[in-house]
């Protein structure tokens, strides 16, 4: 499998952009989890206009992801790595996990409220 069909590549591109996503959210709860805190924290929101943009870059990035392993056939040699079926299943097995946490990761602004409280 050359390097640009690879969807590995592509699902690391879709997890950065999930974690600048969450970048606003997340980060102020896991510094005050490690005891981390004061009022600057409150400026760790300066992402929060681009969260927009990431969400739907890693909504674009798992898209592209779900199509070459599902819909577009792969057209690779015998003796190459992609020909080999176990190869496939792994390769969707992680991207069914990645996306798994990505989804956890985008919805952290509506659930990590309770980690507050």
């Amino acid at each position: 499998m050359s390097d640009s069909n690879n969807p590995n590549r592509s699902l690391v591109y879709a997890g950065l952009a999930a974690i600048g996503a969450s970048l606003c959210c997340v980060a102020p709860v896991v510094l005050l989890l490690l005891g981390i805190g004061g009022s600057w924290i409150s400026t760790l929101t300066a992402m929060e206009p681009y969260r927009p943009i990431f969400v739907t870059a890693v909504v674009v990035v798992l898209a592209i992801v779900f199509r070459k392993l599902y819909l577009v056939p792969a057209s690779c040699d015998e003796e190459q790595v992609c020909a080999n079926p176990a190869v496939q299943r792994n390769q969707r097995i992680l991207f069914w996990v990645v996306s798994a946490l990505l989804l956890v990761l985008l919805l952290f602004p509506y659930y990590g409220q309770i980690f507050l409280k």
